[in-house]
């Protein structure tokens, strides 16, 4: 079964800009893949898209089983918690604990105190900072950042996780250590999409690829671990 779907899509912005264009994916429930490309390529609108960031300008896309390309807005943030999102830049909210942060997406949704606290502790032990739920993200380092991005991005336990440049601002051992968890996570069945400059570390991993230049996808292939 697909979690995700896309035909023919294209996205266009109000200035003219084409940032995607006659773009056709299937992702598997519980597979893990790669986008690469160029900067300016469309790799983080596709993510967008996926995520119901923004719609599509034509074609139709699937997401969980669900067709989004007509769908309520109203009915977007139900969907959208089957959906993880870990972004480069981490989004934390420098003003709440390490907790809070991950917190956040199961209080928005309702979730009772003693779920939140069991989930959110659950979340944090997977990323190893199970003993830092109390610090304030300025004291943390950039990976250890990132490893409270994603543990907010998994506490939903969600269908699907997407990244966008996860690792681009890690040193290479770092970068190793946060795609282990992504494969972590997609051993236990969470489909995965990565969108990475890393060339070497991709190649290193033997996962399905993709690429995309100036708004087209080029092609896939499947890499060999080196």
């Amino acid at each position: 079964m697909a979690v995700v779907e896309l035909h023919h899509v294209f996205k266009r912005y109000p200035q003219g800009h084409e940032a995607l264009r006659d773009i056709n994916l299937t992702l598997e429930a519980g597979e893990m893949a790669f986008l690469t490309g160029h900067s300016g390529a469309g790799k983080s609108t596709l993510l967008k898209l996926i995520a119901l960031m923004e719609r599509p300008s034509q074609g139709q896309m699937f997401v969980a089983g669900r067709n989004v390309t007509k769908i309520r807005r109203r009915q977007i943030p139900f969907l959208r918690r089957r959906v993880g999102v870990i972004f480069q830049d981490h989004r934390l909210l420098f003003d709440r604990d390490v907790y809070t942060n991950v917190a956040l997406p199961l209080i928005i949704a309702g979730f009772r105190h003693q779920e939140v606290g069991r989930r959110v502790r659950a979340a944090l032990d997977m990323v190893g900072l199970l003993d830092k739920e109390r610090r304030y993200p300025i004291t943390l380092s950039g990976g250890e950042a990132q490893r409270v991005g994603i543990a907010r991005a998994v506490v939903n336990k969600p269908d699907l996780l997407l990244a966008d440049e996860p690792t681009g601002n890690l040193d290479p051992a770092l970068s190793r250590e946060i795609m282990g968890l992504f494969e972590q996570f997609n051993q236990v069945g969470v489909a995965t999409l990565i969108a990475s400059h890393d060339l070497d570390l991709i190649g290193q991993l033997g996962r399905r690829t993709l690429s995309l230049r100036e708004g087209r996808l080029l092609g896939e292939r499947a890499e060999v671990p080196a």
